[in-house]
């Protein structure tokens, strides 16, 4: 049994972040609780760090219960990343306000929860992460205590609650059926209650995903809440929750004769298909972010569906939530800089700021799969997955619904060049929609060398 603390270092020193930052927030001033962002960003940088030197290390299970793995590895990364972007789009918005160090503390939070979420390797460890993942997201949600915050907040508890029940129960049945919780100890399990495990574990994962039929709860917190907090829950909870799915369709799932991957299937076929359509005609432009994330998740559950049949899974779920992470997170940036909602808001903005229409150009078109944005490579390679790994109408289904999301996406974009645009924008927020903009064409330009990386020898 490996019990050495160092090889969880990036999550100590997220924890270290919070705890300093809280610590901090309690004896600053109220002007001067800016300085705890800088806290936690200098901790994520730190443990962004930790992370790339863990990355050349072999792979090791810690206390039995956590992997440091590939899958970890971009799990931690991508994390860190994204979070470093929120805390930068939260600043502005949180500035003077009497609770700022809170809201920083709550993003690391659930940051780390999500992090957890991704290297679980045991049931009990992932129960503990979602609610370490979903607990101070509620709190984000209703942080601007307004009358819409205060209903996105409780409709995501309540679904949120309810669902982490059910993937208790689910854990519960897995234990009285295997004898252990821990991944690496589960053998072939062939009783009929095996299947209601599985849709009860699956329940609780695809919440934090955004799945069918878990995500009711998206377009509403997505529109009540602040801005900066609906691209952190539309984003980030997204990476813990599909990378804590493909492992556990690899290492329990595998061993259950139980019919998993056609449900997995019809369920990411219903999660793109009902997320485009209900996209189609909405005006408002985070709820049509919002319907964009759930038809996101159906195509990241495609690798899930095949995983131990394709090799090509694997690299086709890291490489994709680490573009839709950056693209969705640069849509945001530009909600964020503009400071309105409305397509009709959008009006010749590219008159005013012809700079954030070309990343809202580029982030919009790359959730479509346009290349050379770094989701195109992420798309033709979870169609490669299905389709070796059997499933090709799968394929043929996820290809159509990308057809069909351009026309929506469109739809925001044709204002920007008609009539006169708004008069200002937000600098900072502008400024990371130009970062995530030239990433997502950088990921998708030197997609070759990082799949050779993930030995695939592209």
């Amino acid at each position: 049994m490996n019990e050495n603390p160092l090889d969880l270092l990036p999550e100590l020193l997220i924890l270290i972040g919070v705890v300093a930052g809280l610590l901090a927030g309690l004896f600053l001033p109220r002007r001067r609780q800016r300085a705890v962002a800088w806290i936690c960003g200098i901790a994520l940088v730190a443990a962004l760090a930790a992370t790339s030197v863990a990355a050349f290390r072999p792979d090791l299970t810690a206390f039995e219960a956590y992997s440091v793995d590939l899958l970890t590895h971009v799990a931690r990364a991508t994390v860190i990343v994204a979070t470093l972007l929120i805390i930068v789009l939260t600043a502005g918005w949180a500035r003077d306000n009497s609770r700022e160090a809170e809201l920083y503390v709550l993003v690391m939070l659930a940051a780390l929860g999500t992090v957890i979420l991704a290297g679980a390797d045991d049931l009990l460890v992932l129960v503990a992460a979602y609610l370490l993942a979903s607990i101070p997201a509620y709190a984000l949600a209703g942080f601007a205590k307004d009358a819409a915050g205060t209903e996105a907040a409780l409709k995501y508890y309540l679904m949120g609650a309810f669902l982490g029940v059910l993937m208790l129960a689910g854990v519960t049945l897995f234990y009285g059926l295997a004898g252990t919780t821990a991944y690496q100890e589960f053998g072939p399990v062939r009783s009929g209650a095996a299947g209601l495990a599985v849709v009860l574990l699956l329940a609780g994962l695809l919440f934090k995903a955004g799945g069918v039929p878990a995500h009711f709860w998206v377009p509403d917190v997505t529109e009540g809440t602040s801005r900066a907090v609906a691209a952190f829950v539309t984003t980030i909870p997204k990476i813990g929750a599909f990378v804590a799915l493909l492992r556990v369709a690899i290492e329990v799932f595998a061993e259950l004769d139980t019919g998993w991957r056609p449900l997995v299937a019809l369920v990411a076929t219903a999660t793109m298909t009902l997320g485009n359509l209900a996209a189609f005609y909405q005006d408002n432009v985070r709820r049509l972010l919002a319907y964009s994330t759930i038809s996101q998740a159906g195509y990241l559950l495609v690798p899930i569906a095949v995983a131990g049949r394709s090799e090509l899974a694997e690299p086709a779920l890291l490489f994709y939530v680490a573009a839709y992470t950056i693209t969705n997170l640069g849509a945001f940036a530009v909600v964020l800089a503009v400071g309105k909602d409305l397509l009709a808001d959008y009006a010749g903005l590219a008159r005013s700021s012809p700079g954030l229409v070309v990343a809202l150009i580029v982030c919009l078109l790359g959730l479509v799969g346009t290349p050379p944005a770094a989701i195109f490579v992420g798309k033709v390679l979870v169609f490669a997955a299905a389709w070796d790994g059997g499933y090709a109408w799968l394929a043929v289904v996820a290809v159509i619904n990308t057809v069909a999301s351009v026309f929506y996406y469109l739809r925001w974009i044709r204002p920007a060049f008609q009539g006169t645009g708004p008069a200002t924008v937000t600098r900072t927020a502008a400024r990371i929609a130009y970062l995530a903009a030239a990433v997502s064409l950088l990921l998708g330009a030197g997609s070759g060398a990082m799949l050779a990386n993930l030995h695939l020898g592209l």
